[in-house]
């Protein structure tokens, strides 16, 4: 898919089974994008529960080598969440899928780039789900989050589980928070990625499907 947002085009994969129970948008975090195998994998599991995916590159073809070297475009948050809420826009203007309830999958920075798009599309986004997310880079707006959030964090990745046990703290939408054992950061352990998968598969699937 191309998703034209004024003079940038971004670009995305989607995947929609038949009879697709909801639609999840992967926003991804610092320094990766949609070829990426672990997100590729995990859209496969989501797919293999019925739901349709789309992985979709935030920076353009031109933005993403700039930002491996100077990183000036992953923390731009208020960017990351404008673009994010112009997809989304053009995701319910879409004929085959508007019926579908949209759900956001945000990693790293992406989960904060989720969450303001979730604050500023309160009636299109169905639900959150942050794995090892910056979530304190969306502080501003976490109050005004309506689509029920759940943030997944690896039990070894200090620094980030207490800022996201802050941020928890600060919703009024319904909300949870998931640790998942032996895990750091990126969830590379053996089990880890298949337990994310599962916790946020089945968050989805309450919040989207039917």
């Amino acid at each position: 898919m191309r998703f034209p947002l004024g003079k940038v085009r971004l670009h995305g994969d989607l995947i929609a089974p038949e009879d697709a129970q909801g639609l999840v948008v992967f926003v991804h975090g610092s320094g990766s994008s949609r070829h990426s195998p672990r997100n590729r994998s995990v859209a496969r599991f989501f797919n293999g529960l019925g739901m349709a995916t789309l992985l979709f590159d935030l920076l353009t073809e031109e933005e993403q080598p700039i930002d491996e070297v100077t990183r000036q475009f992953r923390f731009d948050i208020p960017l990351l969440g404008e673009r994010l809420s112009g997809v989304v826009d053009q995701l319910r203007a879409n004929a085959d899928l508007r019926a579908l309830k949209i759900g956001l999958f945000g990693a790293s920075t992406g989960a904060a780039a989720a969450l303001i798009a979730a604050a500023a599309r309160p009636t299109d986004i169905a639900a959150v789900v942050s794995r090892g997310g910056r979530v304190d880079l969306a502080a501003d707006v976490l109050d005004k989050v309506r689509a029920p959030s759940l943030f997944i964090v690896g039990e070894l990745d200090s620094e980030v589980l207490a800022l996201n046990r802050q941020a928890a703290e600060r919703l009024q939408c319904p909300h949870d928070l998931a640790v998942v054992a032996g895990a750091t950061h990126l969830f590379e352990e053996p089990g880890t990625l298949e337990e994310v998968e599962r916790l946020a598969g089945q968050w989805f699937l309450r919040h989207l499907a039917g």
